[in-house]
């Protein structure tokens, strides 16, 4: 973080508490000290903030969303998983809770629900780009070869700069058979700076031979 961005945050988070301790009831101003201060790295502080928020306002969806986001950081996917199911609870068309939980399901390997989870968010908002690279993630390990390529070209349609929707469109190609258009696109997530996985590049090679 730049000097000059740490003391613009500075000032601020000097607002905003200073909003918060004249109108201790505004929900807003909680929440977004929470955003401040997570943007600042005062986790803990953020945490209270974002909580207060909630308390104050039992349908602050956004607060929810964002204090679970803090909670996925941490690894604690029970605290995330609960809520984003509160969000959901209270907003039926929360799609970035939906998505959310779609991607507490993956990283608990249960990619089943972690399908429900996505799907329900691309029935509310189809244009969620990483709602679609997350899906073709899961697709491609349960070797749902088709669907995966379908989620793969919907995931970079909507955003051609993401490594990450480079890199798993290569995959359902290679899954489909289709190699040389695979290569093309692990080529553009190196070029991006992804990380493509060794033992992949190797088979993809040994493939185009």
């Amino acid at each position: 973080m730049s000097e000059q961005l740490t003391e613009d945050l500075g000032a601020v988070i000097e607002e905003l508490e200073k909003k918060v301790e004249e109108l201790p009831e505004n929900v807003m101003a909680h929440h977004h000290l929470g955003l401040v201060y997570m943007k600042a790295g005062r986790v803990d502080e953020a945490i209270a903030s974002l909580n207060t928020a909630i308390e104050l306002d039992p349908h602050s969806v956004e607060s929810m969303i964002n204090l679970g986001a803090i909670y996925f950081g941490q690894n604690n996917l029970e605290k995330a998983e609960e809520l984003n199911k509160q969000a959901v609870s209270v907003n039926q068309k929360a799609a970035q809770a939906f998505a959310n939980l779609g991607l507490i399901s993956q990283q608990k390997n249960d990619l089943d629900k972690a399908i429900e989870h996505y799907q329900k968010a691309i029935n509310i908002d189809d244009k969620l780009a990483t709602v679609w690279i997350n899906l073709t993630s899961v697709l491609t390990m349960k070797g749902e070869d088709s669907r995966a390529l379908e989620a793969a070209r919907k995931g970079l349609a909507l955003d051609e700069k993401s490594p990450l929707a480079h890199n798993n469109l290569a995959v359902a190609l290679y899954f489909s058979e289709q190699f040389s258009e695979a290569k093309k696109h692990m080529d553009k997530a190196r070029e991006l700076g992804y990380s493509v996985d060794p033992n992949f590049v190797a088979s993809l090679e040994e493939k185009l031979k």
